[in-house]
């Protein structure tokens, strides 16, 4: 090979070996950058529930003092300003703000912004705050969730401070006043210090319209108040969150920013840092890179022809350690982030946390701990052994039993190797987890977790499942939960069992007349005398609206305890009842089936219940029926025609059938009545006292009746003048709000007079003693169409009441 050809092939080579940098300089640019987004989101991520939790406990303050004003009266502008202007309440805003470090005053104002109370003083300073943003925001908008306003300074201590507020209204939504909690801005930088781990970090919260609440550190352009509308800013937080990179819009350089929305408060937390300082470690080795490259390629001209073997075997080891550096920097990194993050959780986290070396003394404790057990950082402060730590809880009273004996159980199980996790029950009514986790190299961690709320949240949620919310009676899951118990006993032991369904009859006409709130005043009180009728071995439920159950446990005679406690069901419901002074008698229709005769399934012994429910409803109500193997044949074969009945409607099954009315003393013809006959392919003719009853239960009368309607009216259109048709008229075609005008489309769509039109209606549209029935029946009458009523004496309307409808 010649010289020239290798000077030509050592310059190739230079130029791809620059190219090669070049483009590795830039990718550990852009991993460099990745790296820094990824480091502050993870800090905005626990800023952001830090910060959520700081807020959410200041809120939970907020509510609970509201609810303790509401209680103590005030429930009027008056009574608002008299319990609220009252040193007792003075007291019990200290009392709150000695819970809250992240808030240094609690105040209350009336609707006309006259501060009434507040915990920097008693008696209050006189002061307005009419011109305050929470004010005029709680007076001018019906928002009672927690608004966050500021910050501004404050009109007593001058200091700059954020105020959370919410508003306080009346039963009946009127604005009674404020309540107010301040916490100072440094209180927030504060926390931004604790964790400023990287040069360059600036820290911001933010609501999220973009208001400016805390900057951290205080820049040049702190006087700017919110985030400028052009913003990429208000994109990431309609995503959720993310980051983005900042040009500089206060004047400053260019920034990489991390955005992280609180998931319960209008609140935005912002971490970010100087490209240039977070690029200051890739420039470094980007420099070093470069001149180290230009060294090579002097080197490489220079000794071409004897160092071309060693050129590339430099080439190779140049690789081999820009690998091995980013590698290095990756692992410096993620020490950086996890340094941070343990920093973090430790003095954020809210159970307390505890570690011991092997020989039982304290290594590392949190502030919750201590917090938790009111201890003191003068005796509890790593370096302390574990008996001086449970001593010192039982000194101040917060410890039951006996500190050796504790002692020597943790050690008994850390030294078997095992983690263990206890209830520990505080001597103020508190109740707390510890978890033990043995460490390899000796010595243990433990967490200390009060989980008093959510034992109480858990039991009530428990409850409030298997149990219906009006009358505290079981629901249907806890029923089915009964039921599968019982059937167990049933299979073995053989304790037989009876399940009673059933409604409460004219329940419905109680909540259109009195209202839903009578209905569940009622619904409550035959809970309770359900609840005297049954042995506390019984389970009474609630299945939704007037529906009930009960579930009877049978020691003797089971087809006889059964009778006997329908009998004293019925007694117990049909006993009058007054509530709310209105006087209410109601009844009941009782299905029951008896475990296992009929049936060893929840399932099937619930859907016998309401056969038998069924069967009572339909011979009159306010009885019982025990179910019957027939009656589910009976349900089979209703649920057929009801099928069938559907498809005829489509099929156009009926025939129309005209009986003619002869006058008594001329023996002419007067009128003729439509008859409807269902003619099925499979059933033959089916008649109106089967399928009518049916048609009306699954809502097909009224296209039936319509059609009816419209085929009497066009044949009638084609006889002599003087023969009227008569037409029958379901009490459903009543409610419907249109029947005037179906009719009235009938008539002109025919061309038959409104006179030569009979319309018959049944005793029942009279009971319903409905103002719109009667008012239709007025509108037909001026239309001309005759009313006739048909089977009158059937039901029990009197005839006074008869006179107030226009019959022909």
């Amino acid at each position: 090979m010649t010289f020239r050809t290798l000077v030509g092939l050592a310059i190739g080579l230079i130029i791809i070996g620059m190219v090669a940098t070049a483009a590795t300089i830039w990718a550990w640019r852009r991993d460099t950058t990745s790296a820094a987004i990824r480091d502050i989101s993870n800090i905005s991520t626990v800023l952001a529930e830090q910060t959520s939790r700081s807020v959410q406990s200041i809120d939970l303050v907020l509510s609970d003092t509201v609810d303790k004003l509401q209680a103590m009266g005030a429930i009027s502008s008056d009574g608002f300003r008299r319990v609220a202007h009252s040193k007792e309440v003075y007291d019990i805003l200290i009392d709150r703000l000695q819970h809250l470090s992240q808030a240094t005053v609690i105040s209350l104002s009336d609707n006309t912004g006259a501060l009434l109370n507040t915990t920097r003083s008693w008696p209050p300073p006189l002061l307005n705050l009419t011109n305050r943003d929470h004010f005029l925001h709680a007076k001018g908008n019906r928002d009672r969730n927690l608004y966050i306003a500021g910050p501004v300074l404050s009109l007593v201590s001058d200091i700059s401070t954020i105020y959370w507020s919410r508003r306080i209204e009346s039963r009946d939504g009127e604005f009674l006043g404020i309540i107010v909690a301040g916490s100072e801005v440094s209180y927030f930088r504060h926390i931004y210090d604790s964790i400023q781990s990287f040069p360059g970090l600036a820290f911001t919260l933010l609501r999220d319209d973009g208001t400016f609440l805390v900057r951290h550190p205080i820049g040049k352009d702190s006087d700017v108040s919110k985030m400028p509308i052009d913003s990429p800013w208000y994109r990431v937080v309609s995503q959720g969150g993310g980051s983005y990179r900042s040009v500089g819009v206060f004047g400053g350089n260019p920034r990489l920013v991390a955005v992280r929305p609180l998931r319960d408060y209008p609140l935005v937390v912002d971490v970010s840092i100087d490209e240039a300082q977070a690029l200051a470690p890739w420039w470094r080795r980007a420099i070093f890179i470069a001149v180290g490259s230009l060294l090579m390629v002097i080197c490489s001209v220079l000794l071409v022809k004897a160092l071309t073997s060693q050129f590339h075997r430099l080439k190779q080891s140049e690789a081999s350690l820009a690998e091995r550096e980013a590698m290095l920097a990756e692992k410096s990194s993620q020490l950086e982030v996890a340094h941070m993050q343990i920093d973090a959780a430790l003095n954020n986290i809210p159970q307390g946390l505890l570690m011991f070396d092997a020989a039982a003394r304290l290594v590392v404790i949190n502030e919750r701990y201590i917090e938790m057990y009111g201890l003191s950082r003068d005796v509890v402060k790593p370096g302390c052994s574990l008996r001086t730590l449970i001593q010192h809880r039982k000194d101040v009273g917060l410890f039951k039993g006996d500190p050796e004996q504790y002692c020597s159980q943790i050690l008994k199980t850390i030294a078997a190797g095992k983690a263990a996790g206890q209830l520990i029950e505080t001597t103020d009514g508190r109740t707390i987890y510890a978890v033990q986790q043995p460490l390899a190299e000796g010595g243990w961690v433990v967490t200390h977790d009060d989980i008093t709320e959510r034992k109480r949240a858990e039991e009530k949620m428990a409850f409030m499942a298997r149990h219906d919310a009006l009358t505290g009676l079981a629901n249907r899951v806890l029923l089915h939960e009964k039921m599968e118990e019982a059937l167990v006993r049933l299979r073995r032991r053989g304790e037989a069992f009876s399940l009673f369904v059933f409604d409460l009859d004219l329940f419905k006409s109680v909540n259109d007349s009195l209202g839903h709130p009578i209905g569940d005043l009622l619904l409550t009180a035959v809970a309770q005398r359900l609840r005297s009728c049954t042995r506390e071995t019984d389970t009474v439920a609630r299945l939704g609206g007037d529906e009930f159950a009960l579930l009877q446990s049978v020691e003797g005679n089971q087809r006889d305890a059964a009778l006997a406690l329908a009998t004293r069901l019925l007694d117990a419901i049909n006993a009058p009842y007054e509530v709310e002074g209105h006087p209410i008698l109601i009844g009941a229709s009782i299905g029951i089936v008896l475990a296992p005769n009929d049936g060893l399934e929840v399932e099937q012994l619930l859907k016998n219940a309401d056969l038998a429910l069924y069967r009572a409803k339909a011979e009159g109500r306010n009885g019982f029926r025990l179910f019957e193997p027939a009656m589910d044949a009976e349900a089979r074969s209703r649920h057929s025609l009801q099928v069938d009945l559907r498809a005829s409607i489509g099929r156009d099954e009926f025939e129309i059938l005209y009986q003619t009315v002869f006058d008594a003393a001329t023996r002419e013809p007067r009128s003729v009545e439509a008859l409807v006959r269902w003619c099925h392919p499979a059933r033959g003719v089916v008649e109106p006292d089967q399928f009518i009853p049916v048609a009306e239960e699954i809502g097909l009368i009224l296209p039936l009746g319509e059609r009816v309607l419209r085929r009497a009216c066009a044949d009638a259109a084609t006889w002599p003048a003087d023969i009227k048709v008569a037409v029958n008229l379901s009490p459903l075609q009543f409610r419907t709000g249109q029947l005037v005008e179906t009719i009235m489309s009938a008539l002109a769509d025919s061309g038959l007079p409104a006179s030569r039109l009979e319309l018959e209606i049944t005793e029942s549209v009279l009971l319903q003693k409905n103002a719109a029935n009667l008012s239709t029946l007025h509108e037909l009458r001026s239309l001309g169409v005759s009313i006739v009523l048909d089977d009158f004496g059937t039901g029990y309307s009197s005839l006074s009441y008869l006179r107030t409808f226009p019959f022909d």
